[in-house]
């Protein structure tokens, strides 16, 4: 039987980070949505992804699954992206929210497994504080009997939940477990995860920070060396530089991203650039440095790691780095995908001592921080 997951990350919610919607605000140095993205990719046989339209170039950045656009409520965008899913006709659905980051391998496998015996299923909670309704200038006890809280993801018979959408799309509900009950099907329910929290406030942000900071955090670090050649420009850290010289190298010879790369394949004990990129290999001749750098980070990534932060230190006379800095931390976080607040770029010279101070060439020392797990 098919399993596939629908992720719904349409909705606009609250702007935790500035002007950006929360799914795509950086949690542990990683978008919000890849989190449960990452985790379903695993767990289903399929995932699809429900956004906003006007999210669709952030989307692209941050996961490279196939999406659909939503709609103008949470339950409009499920419902479309059920639509498109019947095409591929699957046997289950499981539908779970992109504002819950830590849902558990272990949690998606009961809610499959009781689909077995039910046409819905929902992980639920017990209600342990204690209960107030509002009466005027009254507060009266609410009874916790028979009271949970449900989370996401909620599976179901495919057929069953895409039937009931369509039955009741005018239905104003705040999860799928509801219509479901509206439409009469079969529920059963699992026990949900503390862990499974739901972003909403700033305040769960902050607690989901301090949850993302349990993982692994390793720190590389790398150092290279070119020296000038004839040419009038270099590349240094991923921008063409206009100079009297060039740098010499098998490729296009920019040490930043060469130090770079370095930190994070040391950061993931994965050897070093001559490892992966040989100069021996004809292939890489005059290849643009960029390609290495992806590479290594994309290593991270097949281990369930993450490039956090960077700091890259140019040692040179010339040329200056200062006219740029920006654009140099710009390409760098263009190529890592991260925010550029994360990328330090720094130049400095050796006050006319050494290779560097006689012009003969130009050094790189970086840092690489990585979150790992």
């Amino acid at each position: 039987m098919t399993t596939v997951a629908l992720i719904v990350a349409a909705g606009r919610g609250a702007r935790l980070r500035g002007d950006v919607p929360k799914q795509y605000c950086l949690l542990g140095g990683r978008p919000l949505l890849a989190w449960s993205v990452e985790v379903f990719a695993k767990a289903a046989d399929a995932v699809r992804v429900v956004i906003n339209k006007d999210d669709r170039s952030r989307f692209a950045e941050v996961v490279k699954w196939p999406s659909v656009y939503g709609g103008e409520t949470r339950q409009e965008s499920v419902r479309l992206g059920l639509e498109a899913l019947a095409k591929e006709k699957p046997d289950r659905v499981l539908i779970h929210d992109a504002a819950r980051p830590f849902v558990s391998p272990a949690l998606i496998q009961r809610v499959i497994k009781a689909l077995n015996n039910a046409d819905a299923v929902a992980p639920v909670l017990p209600v342990t504080d204690t209960l107030h309704r509002q009466a005027g200038k009254k507060y009266e006890i609410v009874s916790r009997d028979h009271v949970f809280r449900a989370q996401t993801p909620q599976g179901f018979r495919f057929d069953a939940i895409l039937d009931a959408h369509r039955r009741f799309p005018k239905e104003s509900v705040t999860d799928d477990l509801a219509l479901a009950e509206r439409a009469g099907l079969s529920i059963a329910t699992v026990a949900g995860e503390e862990m499974n929290l739901k972003i909403t406030t700033a305040d769960d942000f902050a607690l989901a920070e301090r949850i993302a900071g349990g993982a692994d955090i390793r720190t590389g670090t790398g150092f290279d060396v070119h020296r000038f050649g004839v040419g009038e420009h270099l590349w240094l850290c991923g921008v063409k530089i206009p100079h009297t010289k060039g740098l010499e190298g098998h490729s296009d010879a920019d040490v930043g991203l060469h130090a770079l790369t370095d930190a994070v394949l040391g950061a993931l004990g994965a050897g070093d650039i001559g490892v992966h990129f040989p100069s021996s290999d004809e292939r890489w001749r005059g290849k643009p440095s960029h390609l290495f750098l992806k590479h290594a980070v994309d290593l991270a990534r097949s281990q369930r790691g993450q490039v956090i932060h960077v700091d890259v230190t140019l040692i040179c006379e010339q040329p200056k780095i200062g006219a740029y800095r920006e654009a140099m931390r710009a390409r760098i976080a263009e190529i890592i995908g991260l925010d550029i607040s994360r990328v330090s770029v720094k130049g400095t010279t050796t006050d006319g001592l050494g290779f560097t101070g006689r012009g003969e060439g130009i050094a790189a020392q970086t840092i690489a921080t990585l979150r790992v797990g």
